[in-house]
């Protein structure tokens, strides 16, 4: 039997969820998952090492760098092959106000503030 999927912590959805070029085609499309937007935001974005970005995630480090990898993957997909992105789904849950400081994006969160 497999073992269960531990959920990502994630901060917020994306504002913006699907990317591409105007004339959007349903089969020239790449699915990512929020959790792997949430690694490009954490460790792209917010320069976060993997391992914080495993902390932040309640992961370990090498489940991030292997959500990381396919994450990158599909951005060069959609960036190489002119295909649209949609981000959606995926195995998280939202935060739980831990203290993370200034990496949440949720401004109602105690995390944002500290």
């Amino acid at each position: 039997m497999a073992r269960p999927v531990k959920l990502r912590t994630i901060c917020e959805k994306p504002k913006m969820n699907i990317f591409g070029p105007k004339n959007f085609k349903e089969n020239f499309c790449v699915e990512m998952s929020l959790e792997e937007y949430e690694t490009i935001r954490l460790i792209d974005y917010n320069n976060l090492t993997q391992e914080e970005c495993a902390n932040f995630m309640g992961v370990a480090r090498t489940t991030v760098q292997k959500i990381y990898e396919d994450a990158r993957s599909k951005i060069a997909d959609v960036l190489v092959n002119g295909k649209t992105l949609i981000i959606k789904g995926g195995n998280y849950q939202m935060c739980n106000n831990n203290n993370h400081g200034k990496h949440c994006n949720r401004k109602h969160c105690r995390r944002f503030n500290n």
